[in-house]
């Protein structure tokens, strides 16, 4: 009896991460994320759209034909349209710069999530998968609130590329005052912890950071990578809508 029942295949995770540096708080939370989904049973496949050199810009190779849907696009997009058809679940981890996505993190949406693939169809090709979009943004809550701009970006995000692609388990989730700059040296460490544990509750339903994680007292993460992760630096350019 025992052989005839077949294992459930773990589940494909693409994570993908838009930000310059490697030292960056963001580089640090697509990281934590790899390690956790990765403890929870997924298979992930890490994105680094700036380390993979993705070139943004959209040409008319990949442009869309509205009258052949079934485009033969280049190479460097079919590559990432097949990584995208292999995952169950999408998780998209940027800083929100102008209360928007990177624009290589536009330029990716605008040359993959094309006509024909993403969209057009009378199936959707991504229908039933889950996607989450995690921006960090440098801003609170309530200025994002007051303005409807965290409204704005979850319109976008969510029903404007998401559910407009056939996913409708979609969410966006903001992780807010993550401008380190303002924030005494010594009470770092336990924001980085708390902001961390906030990405791991909205990425990963049900699961929530190990009390040792949350642990102010040490002043440093106990579970980090395998080797010391560097401090990670503010991520503003002067304005305070960047994370």
């Amino acid at each position: 009896m025992a052989s005839d029942l077949r294992s459930t295949p773990p589940r494909q995770t693409l994570l993908v991460v838009a930000h310059p540096r490697t030292n960056s708080l963001t580089a640090r939370t697509a990281a934590r994320l790899r390690d956790r989904l990765t403890e929870d049973g997924a298979v992930v496949d890490l994105l680094d759209l700036y380390d993979e050199g993705f070139d943004p810009r959209l040409t008319p190779v990949d442009e869309p034909d509205w009258e052949n849907r079934d485009k033969l696009y280049s190479p460097e997009v079919r590559a990432h349209a097949d990584r995208i058809a292999a995952a169950d679940e999408i998780v998209v981890v940027f800083p929100v710069w102008w209360y928007s996505v990177p624009a290589v993190l536009k330029g990716w949406i605008d040359r993959v999530w094309n006509y024909g693939f993403a969209y057009g169809r009378s199936e959707p090709r991504l229908a039933g998968k889950r996607m989450v979009w995690l921006g960090l943004a440098g801003a609170g809550a309530a200025d994002y609130a007051a303005d409807g701009l965290g409204a704005a970006l979850d319109l976008q995000l969510r029903v404007g590329v998401s559910r407009f692609c056939g996913i409708e388990d979609a969410t966006v989730h903001l992780l807010h005052d993550t401008e380190l700059s303002g924030v005494p040296a010594h009470q770092r460490p336990a924001r980085v912890l708390a902001l961390l544990a906030q990405a791991e509750t909205a990425v990963i339903p049900g699961r929530s950071a190990a009390p040792s994680d949350r642990s102010p007292r040490s002043g440093r993460e106990p579970r980090p990578e395998h080797r010391p992760a560097p401090r990670p630096q503010p991520e503003h350019h002067g304005t305070r809508v960047s994370a």
